[in-house]
């Protein structure tokens, strides 16, 4: 079994830990075979993003695999807004997976479960109000 940098198995108790990413939101998954409790920073899933669109992204990995009653999923995200930080628990969620049972692999990647969207804020430039806005001209 090959360990990606992204995710390491705990040994001492079987739980599966992965790392995922989007914008600057960062998602501590923690995986381990249950009921199908997930919870985000200590609170369910669904108190943590009331919004149906972050709700569906964050538990769409698990219900295309059909394995939202197979584990329990333990996140703690930091960072960014309620957008990124649901992209960010997707993509833990799916590495965690992966790590978890090998022949999920495929289908994860054929959902582009796996594909981490690297769009990020562009950085100021010098000399410019920000990433690409001039100061406006004054002709007089």
């Amino acid at each position: 079994m090959a360990v990606e940098q992204n995710v390491k198995s705990v040994r001492s108790n079987g739980d599966i830990l992965a790392t995922g990413r989007r914008k600057t939101s960062v998602a501590r998954v923690r995986l381990r075979t249950g009921s199908g409790i997930i919870k985000v920073n200590g609170r369910e899933f669904q108190a943590y993003f009331p919004s149906i669109k972050d709700q569906v992204l964050v538990s769409g990995v698990l219900e295309k695999l059909g394995k939202q009653s197979a584990v329990n999923i333990v996140i703690k995200v930091s960072g960014g807004g309620i957008t990124g930080q649901a992209g960010a628990c997707r993509l833990g969620i799916a590495r965690a997976l992966k790590s978890f049972a090998e022949d999920l692999a495929e289908p994860l990647r054929q959902g582009g479960f796996l594909t981490r969207d690297s769009r990020m804020k562009e950085r100021k430039k010098y000399g410019l109000r920000g990433a690409r806005r001039g100061t406006q001209f004054s002709k007089r």
